[in-house]
């Protein structure tokens, strides 16, 4: 069974003042699977390190399964925290065959060394590298080497396990084909599982909870569903997948928490306006009341193409690339005044050039007032 995490306003500071961590406080359950997403220096890092008992903390407090392994007194050394960890650089011993490196997790727990090969084997088995038990990680791939150090976090039966980055140094299709794997195998593990990344397609893949990371501050924790519907700022709505940004004009109150605007150009070209037509967005979380000007940020899903003729279309812009993938087109399209929106998805391929329409969704368009 999964091990419940505390951690109650952690911070921490490395030399010179440099700010890693300010006032993080998190509550998993038992057997979830929480992913910190974030980007380079927002702390992700730095918070597994200290869960992990490689880093001391600065202030405040950690938890696991409700005994204190962290705070300003106290500091529970990492062997004895009862966790495993899976790391970006596979951390194998070189020496050690596959089944020896998985064995080797088994140790402390005293078992006979039959029972531990026995168990090494199983679990080997297990990640579909049983053939390979007897190599040694440098006749090992990339993917096969990080399932042995899947199969040694799950083989020593934590309550929690910590994932630094596992699949970022993987080409696409073995990143897709593990990711599987490890959110199948720790899920029937019933393990607690808190895995970093800066990829949020990955994150969104593989979380019960998303927590968020902007400059050492957890700015958002939620289903991957909350934080893509309702993201709590611009920075985490920007930093979990956007088209583009429109600034705007709001006409009217808002109503049930949804706006219409007006797309209003910076720098309008001749006509631009005349082409701009009002539609509907959902005023952000804790976006306040709406000002007469904001900004809408346009997940992916909240445009598409259209005729620029029909009158369905919002805004009319210029395709200035398009990428095939697979299911169908992405198009990146000017818009005068507004910029580039990007990813903007349709089952056939406009071309490079063509005067094209873009129809706003509101779902997809997320208002957040001036300033914000």
């Amino acid at each position: 069974m999964g091990e419940r995490i505390e951690i109650e306003n952690l911070s921490k500071e490395y030399p010179g003042g440099v700010r890693a961590l300010a006032g993080v406080s998190l509550d998993v359950a038992p057997g979830r699977f929480l992913v910190l997403l974030g980007p380079s220096g927002s702390g992700k890092t730095t918070l597994l390190r200290c869960l992990a008992g490689i880093e001391r903390i600065g202030a405040g407090r950690i938890a696991i399964g409700g005994v204190t392994v962290a705070s300003r007194r106290e500091h529970v050394p990492p062997e004895r925290r009862d966790l495993s960890m899976v790391f970006q650089d596979y951390a194998l011993w070189p020496h050690l065959t596959a089944a020896e490196n998985v064995a080797f997790a088994l140790r402390r727990r005293r078992l006979p060394r039959a029972e531990r090969r026995r168990r090494a084997a199983q679990m080997l088995a297990g990640v579909g590298l049983a053939a390979l038990a007897g190599r040694y990680p440098n006749e090992m791939s990339g993917g096969e080497q990080q399932r042995v150090a899947l199969a040694r976090a799950l083989v020593a039966g934590t309550g929690l396990i910590l994932c630094d980055e596992p699949l970022s140094n993987l080409d696409a299709d073995l990143r897709e084909r593990l990711r599987v794997q490890i959110a199948t195998l720790v899920r029937e593990a019933a393990a607690t599982t808190v895995y970093i990344t800066h990829d949020q397609g990955e994150a969104f893949a593989l979380a019960d909870e998303v927590g968020v990371l902007e400059r050492g501050s957890l700015v958002q924790v939620g289903t991957p569903e909350e934080i893509y519907a309702a993201p709590a700022s611009p920075f985490v709505a920007r930093f979990t997948g956007l088209a583009g940004e429109l600034g705007v004009r709001v006409l009217g109150p808002v109503r049930g928490g949804v706006a219409r605007v007006l797309a209003t150009p910076d720098d309008p070209v001749a006509g631009a306006r005349a082409r701009a037509r009002p539609f509907t967005a959902r005023l952000a979380p804790r976006g306040g009341r709406a000002s007469a000007g904001g900004t809408v940020l346009v997940r992916p899903t909240g445009v598409r193409l259209c005729s620029g003729e029909d009158g369905e279309h919002h805004l009319v812009g210029t395709v200035s690339d398009v990428a095939f993938r697979g299911r169908g087109y992405e198009h990146a399209v000017d818009v005068p005044g507004q910029g580039r929106l990007t990813g903007v998805f349709d089952d056939s391929r406009a071309a490079r050039g063509q005067r094209v329409g873009l129809r706003l969704e509101q779902a997809g368009c997320l208002l957040f007032p001036a300033g914000r």
